[in-house]
């Protein structure tokens, strides 16, 4: 009998969050836990295994080890690696995630080697930041099978603009409908051409809705999205519950082969004129195979401005990673 299994490697202030909620959702019978601080997993693992004993809790096998539990995973979620720390003599401070790029890609070489040891069959979510930049090493440096390895890419970005329109407009945000492409950082850029409510387009809206804080203008908007995201990050030091749950919400489509649409941090394979030499987020459908169709939506001249600039940053941090040079050679 197959029991659904998930593997969370690195368990810090993000991978925690992770295995936290994937406890609750009822998807998983087995859990391994992995970090490269042995104690810190194995106290993560117990701290877990012995909640299933409370009344509202899934009666889940937890475990801790080496990369040997993922032989039999169906989902891996890899949060390995250190984040960006706040400025102590700044509290408004917005540090950029490429400065991650040197110490992270070695992170990830060092994971996917112990993956796909092995397993090449589990399907991988990325959560280590610069993504973009980890998800081209994983993706394309370990010979994974197509589709079976991505990132939460925009996934959080998204879900802050959809809040961020949502308290404009004074509505529930799960009403609204958008998204962030580019990369997952500084860079992410709201597409306004294809954002609506209810299938009210986004110019529309101060037609029915009467709000004094209308933006219409996307660089007021897109400089608005990034900024929360460092509200929190100077608030408490770190952002975890919100990228948390993205990944639990990616793992979630794939083990009930939803065939939901995510913008999700994958390899581009001939969209908007590049092929093979840079991932970044764009809206996927995903299911029980990982990504089963990259969806290349049409963008306007102001997105797509900001499509190519996102590009060519991300393919400043892959050169620190030291990755994707000898394609582009």
């Amino acid at each position: 009998m197959h029991i659904n299994k998930l593997v969370v490697v690195g368990v810090g202030h993000v991978g925690s969050y992770v295995l936290a909620d994937a406890m609750k959702i009822g998807l998983f019978g087995e859990i391994g836990v992995i970090d490269i601080l042995k104690n810190v997993a194995y106290g993560e693992a117990l701290d877990q295994a012995q909640a299933t004993a409370l009344t509202y809790m899934n009666n889940i096998k937890v475990t801790s080890g080496g990369y040997e539990q993922c032989k039999d995973a169906d989902i891996i979620i890899v949060a390995a690696g250190p984040s960006v720390i706040p400025n102590e003599n700044d509290p408004t401070a917005e540090p950029d995630r490429a400065l991650l790029t040197k110490t992270n890609c070695e992170v990830i070489r060092e994971v996917m080697t112990g993956i796909t040891k092995y397993t090449k069959d589990a399907i991988i979510i990325l959560i280590t930041n610069p993504l973009d930049t980890m998800v081209y090493i994983a993706e394309n440096e370990f010979a994974y099978p197509k589709g079976r390895v991505f990132g939460t890419g925009t996934m959080l970005d998204s879900a802050r603009l959809r809040k961020v329109i949502a308290d404009i407009y004074d509505i529930d945000p799960k009403s609204v409908t958008g998204y962030m492409m580019g990369e997952h950082g500084k860079t992410a850029f709201p597409v306004l051409s294809n954002l609506n409510i209810s299938g009210i387009n986004f110019k529309d809206l101060p037609k029915y809705f009467k709000t004094k804080n209308h933006i219409l203008n996307p660089e007021i908007m897109q400089k608005e999205i990034v900024s929360e995201a460092y509200k929190v990050f100077n608030g408490k030091g770190w952002t975890n519950a919100g990228v948390a749950q993205a990944a639990i919400t990616m793992a979630k489509a794939v083990m009930l082969d939803e065939r939901s649409i995510y913008p999700t941090s994958t390899t581009l394979k001939g969209q908007y004129g590049h092929n093979g030499d840079v991932a970044l987020s764009m809206p996927c459908i995903i299911g029980r195979e990982g990504v089963i169709t990259q969806l290349p939506v049409t963008l306007d001249e102001w997105e797509t401005k900001k499509l190519e600039e996102s590009i060519a940053y991300i393919k400043q941090t892959m050169e620190d990673a030291k990755t994707g040079l000898e394609y582009l050679k």
